[in-house]
């Protein structure tokens, strides 16, 4: 049976292609080849993700550019549907005809692929791109299941891990080495808190406590590995110097400490209780990869380095601090930071030099 090239690279080839802006750009290419008036089109899928609700693709053909659109859960869903939109004007212009649509699969949530022309299509030009949207199938449905599998992954385990995680074995003792600042933070009196106040607000207290310690963490470059009980442990991988890693992880803490002083005034405001932290970073190699039962595993970070930034967290409370910083970490930066000596920290066989940040 002899397809049109595009149909058989549907068929043959499509599958393969790294990304959704790649098969929408190619599919375009392909469908103009084969003589089909395109001034452009979109790739809309759904996507699992906390934040994000559908993620939409738009490709012109005169140039072969492809930007990205992003509607956010639950607002993002509105957003998307409300034409036209920044990105829909960006192929508009480039049109005078009907946008023609198929959605792939069943129900509303499938697959959907809109092209737009210099002129309406005729009926066998519908016909044509309606057959290579059901060619399409296939290929999409393996671009989905990979792209719900990596936003599955990132959400719960950060986009570095997830992204180590896709192309390790799913074994023990696999992992690198690696060098990084590590931040490890959590709440102060959170027992109490618990025991004090129903479910729901701790939940609350929870959520808004680890959206400005992440949020932060983010921010500066960092990733979250574990959220620990109302303790959380982050890292900002080496990259390029020990110093712009160990000046990220600085500023993260410096945006987290504002960030909260900001939600206890909030919280204050109505009558609830602040929420104070502490929180320590220190410079380290640790062994990042695959630990746990033969068959079930746990993708972490482990090492001294680990064992001293949680045992350094822990004179938060007796120095009364919220920032505590390793020499190690110190000695890779020149931000200002204020000594407080040497202390012997529980079950690291060498004392740890101790700074803090300024008050202000």
């Amino acid at each position: 049976m002899q397809l049109p090239s595009t149909l058989s690279w549907l068929v043959d080839t499509a599958a393969e292609t790294a990304g959704a802006d790649r098969l929408l750009a190619e599919l375009g290419a392909h469908l103009v080849a084969d003589g089909l008036p395109l001034a452009g089109g979109t790739l809309t899928l759904a996507v699992p993700h906390p934040l994000i609700a559908r993620r939409t693709w738009l490709w012109r053909a005169d140039s072969g550019d492809v930007i990205e659109a992003l509607g956010f859960a639950p607002e993002g869903l509105a957003m998307l549907e409300a034409r036209p939109s920044a990105g829909r004007r960006w192929l508009a212009e480039l049109a005078s005809g009907p946008v023609h649509e198929d959605t792939i699969g069943r129900g509303e949530d499938g697959p959907m692929l809109s092209w737009i022309g210099p002129r309406p299509f005729t009926p066998d030009e519908t016909d044509q791109l309606s057959q290579a949207a059901r060619f399409a199938a296939a290929p999409l449905a393996v671009l989905a299941t990979r792209a719900t599998l990596t936003a599955a992954l990132e959400a719960y385990l950060g986009r570095r891990s997830a992204a180590r995680v896709l192309v390790s074995p799913l074994r023990r003792n696999t992992g690198e080495t690696i060098k990084a600042a590590l931040l490890f933070a959590d709440l102060r009196g959170f027992t109490m808190l618990s025991e004090s106040h129903p479910p729901a607000e701790v939940i609350a207290a929870l959520d808004a406590w680890f959206d400005r310690i992440a949020g932060a963490i983010h921010a500066f470059g960092g990733e979250v590995l574990k959220f620990i009980g109302d303790g959380i442990l982050a890292i900002f991988p080496v990259t390029t110097s020990a110093r712009s890693a160990c000046e990220a992880a600085l500023r993260a803490v410096s945006a987290a400490r504002v960030g909260m002083a900001h939600l206890d005034a909030d919280r204050r405001k109505h009558g609830l209780p602040p929420l104070s932290f502490g929180a320590a970073l220190h410079l380290g190699e640790m062994l990042w990869g695959n630990i746990g039962a033969a068959d079930r595993l746990d993708f972490t970070a482990i090492g001294p380095a680990v064992n001293l930034v949680s045992r350094l967290e822990g004179l938060c409370k007796p120095l009364e601090k919220t920032v505590l910083v390793s020499g190690a970490l110190a000695a890779e930066t020149d931000m200002p930071l204020v000594p407080l000596g040497t202390h012997e920290l529980r079950g690291i066989a060498r004392p740890c030099a101790v700074f803090t940040l300024p008050e202000d």
